[in-house]
């Protein structure tokens, strides 16, 4: 069977009988579960009355200027969280230290084997590998040598040498991983970014202050709050997952109201 032939005889994913893309298109699942939340939201709208009924469906996910404004309305009106108390900020303060602590730093090198259109990820991901494994079971000087014949950072040239840095220095992806832990010396792992493979040393580590609570309360309290959306919006697109009728889409449906 030819691809046009196979797209052809795929199903179309719908929301209500309302297609969620073309004949021709084919969407990861992460795509079509945020295609079909949205079209959920938006007849959710409609039948709201905050939304005409004639507002036109777009299979490219986009939905009309009308339909966003609407489905605000909507999340407005549904999603009502009480306001965390300073109890609940004081608790999830103590409860989370590390992640208000400000400051930290590290000094460290690495080595970037950059992910460029074309590349053949797996050989680069061995190449990275060997690399890691020789700095790791060599002296300090071999992982010089290495960045400067291999690195595709211009670091390379000074030993893959990065200075010290900050978390906001770094890609996040980046950042989490480094920023993670406490480890000094070559990581045993490679570290990933949008860069490409990193074999990463930490030579140094300083940690920042934490805050006082007083001085972090807004924050925490703005954290909370997202925290709680983010559950309510889930529960209630559970709740209209379970009222649709769906037809090749990906979500956790429940037929029993979630929202208090």
């Amino acid at each position: 069977m030819t691809m046009t032939a196979m797209q052809t005889s795929m199903p179309i994913a719908s929301v209500n009988g309302t297609a969620l893309h073309g004949l021709d298109e084919v969407l990861d699942e992460s795509a079509l579960r945020q295609r079909a939340c949205t079209e959920l939201l938006r007849q959710a709208a409609q039948q709201a009355g905050l939304l005409a009924l004639d507002d036109p469906a777009n299979t490219d996910g986009v939905p009309s200027a009308a339909a966003s404004d609407a489905i605000e309305q909507l999340l407005e009106r549904e999603l009502r969280q009480p306001e965390p108390g300073e109890d609940a900020c004081r608790r999830h303060y103590a409860a989370h230290l590390d992640r208000h602590r400000q400051g930290d730093r590290v000094r460290l090198r690495h080595i970037l084997f950059a992910v460029t259109p074309g590349v053949d990820v797996k050989r680069l991901r061995d190449r990275a590998e060997h690399a890691m494994l020789e700095v790791r079971c060599d002296d300090a000087d071999l992982f010089a040598r290495r960045a400067a014949e291999l690195s595709n950072c211009p670091s390379g040239a000074t030993g893959g040498d990065l200075g010290w840095l900050h978390a906001a220095d770094c890609a996040p992806e980046f950042a989490r991983d480094v920023f993670s832990g406490q480890e000094i010396g070559v990581l045993p792992r490679l570290v990933h970014s949008r860069f490409g493979l990193h074999v990463v040393e930490v030579l140094e580590r300083e940690e920042g202050v934490t805050p006082p609570f007083e001085a972090v309360q807004q924050a925490v309290r703005l954290s909370l709050q997202q925290q709680a959306w983010a559950t309510a919006l889930r529960q209630y697109l559970q709740v209209l997952a379970g009222a649709a009728r769906l037809v090749g889409v990906p979500l956790d449906a429940s037929d029993t109201p979630l929202l208090q």
